[in-house]
This record gives C-alpha cells, structure tokens and sequence, in this order.
C-alpha cells in the first residue's frame, strides 16, 4: 500500500470542526444507500477470529483463533488489568497476548497492523464526519460495529504502554498458499514494538485510529471512546519517544507495507487527531512545532496553519484538473489514476477527501481558489460524485467495480475466500497447494459473493481484466473500501432521488414498495439500476425479505411468478421459479433481514410463500 496521498490528510483535519454541507437535492445516479450497505457487508467477509451470531456474510466461518499461541497465549488472560502501568508484573513474552480478532487486509490472510489501523482512522472519520447521514440511512450500526471490530483488536493488540503488536503471519509463506481462512496451515507468528524495537509510523497510525475512533464511539459509549483516548494518547507518546521505522524492526512486512515516507507524517497526523479528539491544545502546537522538521512548512503559528491549508488545497485542485496542468492524472473515463496496482485506493480516498472539504467550505460560506478557476462547494462534490459513479459502473465498460453492485462486476477475484467454496457447504478442508489446482486456476465464477468489495480497478486506460491472476486489478482491500462509507453516506444524503443507473429519467416505480405480509415473511421491492442493452431497457431489482413470524425459519421455499431473467442471492429448487434459502443461509431468525436480485426486462416479479418450517 503506497501512501503518498495520506501527506495531505493531517492539514486536512485543522478543519474538522465545520459543519456538514446542506444543498438542494439533485438526481443520483445510482442507489448510493444500497452501496453504502454492500461496503459495510465486505468488512464482515473480512473479519478474522470468532464471528458474532449476527454475522450476515454467513458463508464466512470462524478462523485463526489461536493467533498470538506462538508467543504463549492464553486468550482466557485478562491483560487489561495490566494494560495501563509500565510497572506491570506481567511480561508479555512469558503470557503472551490474545491477538485474535481484527481484519485481513485483502485477499490473504495476514493481519497487517499498518493497513489495519488505517483503514479504522479512515473508516472512523466517516462516522464523525456523516454520523447523521449514516443514521438516516440505517447504516451507522453497522459502522460503528465495523469500527469496533478492529479496535478492539487494536486495544488487545497494545497490551502494554510500551509494546504493540505489528502483525500476525508472514506473507511470504500466505502467498504460498490458497487456502480459505478458516483451513489456514501457514504459520501465525506475531511481531511486535517495543522500547528496544520501535515503529513510530505504525504506533503513531494507530494512535490516529484510536483517536479518531474515540470520537465516533463518544456519543453512544462513553467509556468505550475514553478506552480508546487512553490507547491513543499512550501510543502517541510511545510513538515519540521511541523514534523509528517500524518495517526496519518487522522486516517481514517491507515487501507490502513498507514505510516508505517515514514516521513524520503519522507522528503529524496523530497529533492532529488526538487535538480534534481532546482539544487539548499542546497536540495542535505539537504538529506547529514539527511542521517545518516534519512537514516542510515554516516557521510562525499562524503562517504554520495556513501552509498546511494551502497543501491541502493544491492537492484539491490537482485532484479536480484545475491546478495549471500539474494534476492528477486521469484515464480517457475519468478516473483519477496514480497507480497500476490497486488504483481504487487513490481514487476512494481522493473522492471522501473532497466529499469532507466541500462541507468545511460549505459552514463558512467559502469557495476553493484553484490556479485555474474558483470552484464552489457543490462543484467539488459533484467532482467527488463523479468518481464514485465510475467506481459503480458509469465508466466505459459499464461494469461495476464494487462487487455485488448493478448488474456487471467482477466475478474472479483475487481472494482466497471467495474463490473456494464456502466451509458452510464444503467442510472439508482445503490443503495449501490443492487451492492453487483445483480453485486458484478455475475458469469459472467465484462461488462465494464477496458483496461490497472494490477491487483495484481498471487501468490508464480504462482496460481491466477480470482473472484471478491479475492481483493488481482484482484485488479488493479493507483501505480502499474504507473511504466509501463516508463518501456514499454523504452522497445518499445529498442526493436524494436514487436508483437510475443512467442518470436519465427515473424508472423506478416499483423502488420501495412494501408487499403485503405473505405468511411469515414480508417483501420489500425496489429498482435499483436500469441500461439499455440491445434496444431493450433491463432493469435491476432487489427484494429484502424479512421474517416477521416472531420465530425462526427454516426450509423457507418462495414462488417468483414473472421471472424471465437472472437471479441471485437464492437456491433453485425443484418445480419452474421455485427457490430456497442460499445454502449459506440455513435459517430466518425472528426481525432478520436478507435480500436477492434479478435482472430482467418489464415489470417486477411476482413473490409468494409455498412452505417453509
């Protein structure tokens, strides 16, 4: 994961305490709400440890929960009461610590703490930023419970003021193997900070999430978000103290997630969120004090703060082709495009950085001065609009680039669990060399679908190859998904007409209607997107079914009367149109919501009950 666009983010956040942008309502071009929902669906694919029983990706199973046993675990240790004295009697390296839990970054099953922790800072920051937006949109739940996933992994990562643990796994011996997470045979060895063996860049990232974290959770859980101040404010001091790149102590991790900028930058971006988390100014006169050591800015407070502003809007203009030619480049499409490998990460963030900016202007009635034009607050996040609408398909392939969306994708990822059947239908497991022969180099469509993923994306030129073996184009990751629920809350929120793929005349009519309860379970319908494809209109719908029977269902068989297309989400069962439950999905329980889709021209189907148990 190159970074070079995170430089900008610490001047960004001086302006965190603007408020968020009100504008008229426009026409979207997608269903932002339902892309929303499918992001937050791909942390759930990706978390490792014990999964909870409300689990929704249920093709998902529990892994790698012995981490930590290499340096002597016992999970049922209670280190939290050691957790805050550097005079603790326990000495990790006798006891050891639990490291189950957390996230994989992408396609294997290493648990980087770089890329972890990133992405919780970023995935964090859209919670404070657009906390109302995602609660209006039924989303913030699911956000607040994907950002716990990885604090709380982070918490047990840093069990001790002075020690963190880097990562589990090595990805030498990962890339080895194709195997699903929950058959993992590499060995789990874990790394670790300390005063002797010091990483600034990935303490200092890690304290940038806690804090940001802290401030997510302080409105719903107090005494969680002052947990993870303390942890912030410890790292950030570990981070200072003991000065140092982290990959020159983990030397495992220097083929892919290397420090390549150095620890400045995240010892700045630390500072500046521990100050926006507590107002405590010595964080603010921290990131002055270092700005010309650590950032390349001068020297006066007040000339400091406007410094960092003018790096931020220079890469704004840069990123909106109004910089006087020296921009970011774009494909013929419109993309921003840095990289070859995982491009997506660049574009994702670049379009939430905007998203953010174009609020601060909006509360203090400002518009963005660029070499080449002035541009108002509804121009930059229509900019930011732009590359999302590429991302979910108005792009010159008309596929969608996050997974599960629309009615083109890509269907051969570079993930080891979505192209090995599920452990929930296939229990045996899967040997290390076998996945290479018998699933890494399939022809056919992954068997699991890894809803919400955005994979690396196209190239310059809009090509992109949809194999397996293309990991720089297939590959989805936790930190280029990260930056989307901000981005998609904000632009549900602003854009209120959704569900034309288009951008035309609206064609939804059925979106949102509400059968009447069929027995058990109750139907929702809506057209999500719709294209022309050979002078016929096709049209994208989505039914969410929910079980209203104040008990759990099983064996639940639906009639569909009026399919003529594509269907996916459920199991064909004996008699024409007749489904059952995805074999992922073996019960209903009670108020538990899931969905399906099809594709098809004309009028949506007709949905019935036959049985169910």
């Amino acid at each position: 994961m190159r970074r070079s666009v995170l430089q900008f983010s610490s001047c960004l956040l001086l302006f965190l305490l603007a408020g968020p942008l009100g504008s008229s309502p426009a026409l979207a071009s997608f269903d932002y709400n339902d892309a929303l929902n499918k992001t937050l669906l791909f942390f759930e694919a990706q978390r490792s440890g014990k999964l909870p029983e409300k689990q929704r990706v249920r093709w998902r199973g529990d892994s790698a929960l012995k981490d930590g046993f290499e340096q002597g675990v016992s999970p049922n240790l209670d280190l939290h009461l050691h957790l805050f004295s550097r005079d603790a009697a326990l000495n990790p390296e006798d006891v050891g610590v639990d490291l189950v839990g957390g996230y994989y970054d992408g396609g294997g099953h290493v648990k980087y703490g770089f890329p972890m922790a990133f992405t919780m800072t970023i995935l964090s920051w859209g919670a404070v930023e657009y906390a109302k937006e995602l609660t209006a949109a039924s989303q913030l739940e699911y956000t607040l419970e994907a950002i716990r996933w990885g604090t709380d992994y982070l918490i047990k990562a840093h069990n001790k003021p002075d020690i963190l643990w880097a990562q589990v796994g090595n990805g030498e011996s990962d890339h080895f193997c194709w195997q699903r997470a929950e058959d993992m045979t590499t060995p789990r060895t874990a790394y670790k900070l300390d005063s002797n063996n010091p990483g600034s860049d990935l303490a200092a990232e890690t304290a940038a999430a806690m804090a940001a974290a802290s401030m997510a959770f302080k409105p719903y859980d107090s005494r969680y978000s002052q947990l993870l101040l303390l942890h912030a404010q410890q790292l950030f001091v570990f981070a200072d103290e003991f000065r140092g790149r982290y990959d020159t102590r983990v030397t495992v991790a220097q083929d892919y997630y290397p420090s390549t900028s150095g620890y400045m930058d995240e010892l700045l971006w630390a500072a500046a969120w521990l100050f926006r988390a507590t107002g405590d100014a010595k964080y603010l006169k921290y990131v002055v004090d270092n700005a010309n050591e650590f950032g390349g800015t001068g020297m006066a407070y007040n000339s400091t703060l406007a410094q960092f502003q003018d790096k931020a809007e220079y890469f704004l203009c840069a990123n909106l082709q109004k910089n006087n030619g020296y921009d970011v480049d774009v494909t013929p499409g419109g993309l921003l495009f840095v990289d070859e490998n995982n491009n997506m990460q660049y574009a994702s963030l670049s379009a939430f950085l905007l998203a953010v900016y174009s609020d601060y202007l909006f509360s203090t009635n400002a518009e963005l001065s660029c070499a080449d034009a002035k541009l108002k607050p509804m121009d930059i996040l229509t900019f930011a609009q732009s590359q999302a609408d590429y991302i979910l398909g108005k792009n010159p392939k008309s596929m969608s680039y996050l997974v599960g969306f629309g009615a083109t994708f890509p269907t051969h990822l570079h993930h080891r669990d979505a192209s090995i059947e599920s452990i929930k239908t296939m229990p045996d497991p899967v040997g290390c060399v076998e996945g290479f022969e018998s699933w890494f180099k399939r022809n056919e469509s992954d068997p699991n679908l890894l809803a919400g993923a955005l994979v690396g994306g196209p190239d310059r030129n809009d090509s992109f190859m949809d194999e397996r073996w293309n990991h720089e184009q297939t590959e989805p990751t936790t930190y280029s998904a990260a930056p989307l629920v901000g981005l998609f809350a904000k632009l549900h929120s602003v854009f209120k007409n959704s569900g034309n793929s288009t951008g035309g005349p609206q064609t939804s009519s059925a979106a949102g209607d509400h059968s009447k309860p069929e027995g058990p379970v109750t139907f929702v319908h809506s057209v999500t997107n719709s294209w022309r494809q050979n002078e016929t209109t096709m049209y994208r719908h989505r039914v969410v079914v929910k079980n209203v029977s104040g008990k759990t269902i099983t064996e639940l068989k639906l009639q569909i009367d009026g399919l003529t297309g594509h269907l996916w989400g459920l199991q064909p069962a004996d008699g024409k149109n007749v489904f059952t439950l995805p074999k992922w999905l073996p019960e209903v329980k009670p108020e538990q919501e899931f969905d399906f889709v099809y594709v098809q021209e004309g009028p949506q189907a007709h949905i019935s009950v036959l049985s169910c148990n």
